[in-house]
């Protein structure tokens, strides 16, 4: 019989994941021409060719090179990662954002899931509360859940769908230890701008003296580059001191099977070389032992790449236009590649189901803490956004929004 731990995950099972399986399912049975498919946030653009390059070029070297080459490539190295690769990290953050990094800050992880797991070991307790903003990734619950704490759910504005910082201030008690904060956010595509992090930044300051212990900020970060209208990329850690930072490159370089990220500890942070060396020793402990080799060194020589993101703007601007075209009520995305759809009733559940009889996939919006809305990841081809089109003007008909 598996653990008691398992069998309620099993119960809470990822819904994005759950549907994509569906949609693989109709896909065969229809056609994948015929099947538009929203549900997974797997980006529809190519790596970087320079990305293949690097692969190609450290492959060369190591041949050159022999046994020795294929060891220092492939082998083991610090938990932390290569120091040439955290070092060369550390000045692309410095020469962007203006920080004051080196090697030492960075810890090189499997992906930002696993950058988020390793903090959590580090700095949560059993018992322990970790606050997060709805709506918001769903696979936050089971990460906080690994270390036997709970999830702590603030409100969103439901017109901005910024918090609700009145509720953030009154949900953080004794047993806070963290806050996810994830912008651009997944699903909503909502930008945190400066004024919003400083007033949680303001909270968390507050918060910290009144109850006497640290409360980190991690900052889940795999959206930063994916930025639209002029929105600049952010760096939250000037803003909050006790700033934890985890990054993928899942979506700025579109390599989401590579599991490939980073944590970055900023000195500043409070116990920082305590942080450093707990988040070292995780890495190892819960098995991950070091980020995959090969692909450290290829995303280290290119830091400065990135992928299309006018690809996602015309997907974007496409599927926003013709959803609020036919009625539909959208927020419109400023980052990331998803839409936050308002279900045109109560239960967005049913709205799901019949977007289902018309070959659509969409997510409910409850997997991510807001009942009433469904996500759609638009990080699809051109052809699947404006196929989809008439079967989302059947889908008003059947509401009446049309």
């Amino acid at each position: 019989m598996v653990s008691k731990r398992i069998q309620k995950a099993l119960l809470g099972n990822s819904a994005i994941r759950a549907m994509f399986v569906e949609g693989k399912a109709m896909a065969e049975k229809y056609g994948a021409e015929n099947v538009y498919d929203f549900s997974l946030g797997n980006p529809a653009t190519p790596a970087p060719a320079a990305l293949n390059d690097s692969i190609r070029d450290l492959l060369d070297e190591a041949d050159k090179k022999g046994a020795a080459g294929s060891l220092e490539l492939h082998g083991y190295m610090e938990n932390a990662g290569y120091k040439d690769v955290r070092e060369t990290i550390a000045a692309n953050l410095n020469k962007r954002f203006g920080t004051a990094f080196d090697d030492h800050n960075i810890v090189m992880t499997v992906g930002a899931a696993g950058g988020l797991n390793i903090i959590f070991k580090t700095v949560l307790d059993p018992g322990d509360e970790v606050i997060v903003f709805a709506p918001f990734f769903g696979e936050y619950r089971q990460y906080a859940a690994n270390f036997d704490s709970e999830i702590v759910t603030v409100n969103p504005d439901l017109k901005t769908f910024l918090p609700d910082l009145n509720d953030f201030e009154a949900k953080i008690t004794e047993k806070t230890k963290a806050l996810i904060v994830n912008t651009p956010n997944n699903p909503t595509g909502v930008i945190y701008k400066p004024e919003t992090m400083e007033a949680i930044a303001s909270i968390l300051e507050k918060k910290q003296k009144e109850f006497g212990h640290d409360i980190y900020l991690v900052s889940d970060e795999p959206y930063r580059e994916l930025v639209y209208d002029g929105n600049k990329e952010d760096f939250l850690t000037k803003y909050y001191k006790n700033t934890i930072v985890g990054y993928s490159f899942s979506k700025s370089l579109s390599l989401p099977g590579e599991r490939i990220g980073y944590v970055v500890v900023p000195n500043e942070a409070s116990d920082a070389e305590e942080l450093i060396r707990g988040i070292e020793i995780s890495n190892r402990t819960l098995g991950f032992v070091n980020a995959p080799s090969l692909i450290q060194k290829a995303v280290a020589r290119c830091l400065d790449e990135k992928t299309d993101v006018s690809f996602y703007d015309e997907n974007r601007t496409m599927l926003y236009d013709g959803l609020t075209e036919l009625g539909f009520t959208c927020i419109k995305p400023e980052g990331a590649f998803y839409l936050w759809v308002k279900s045109p009733v109560d239960n967005e559940e049913e709205f799901v189901e019949e977007g289902k009889k018309l070959h659509l996939l969409m997510v409910k919006g409850s997997a991510f803490g807001c009942g009433g809305f469904v996500r759609l990841a638009y990080c699809v081809s051109h052809e699947t956004v404006k196929n989809s089109l008439p079967a989302f003007e059947k889908l008003a008909q059947v509401y009446g929004l049309k």
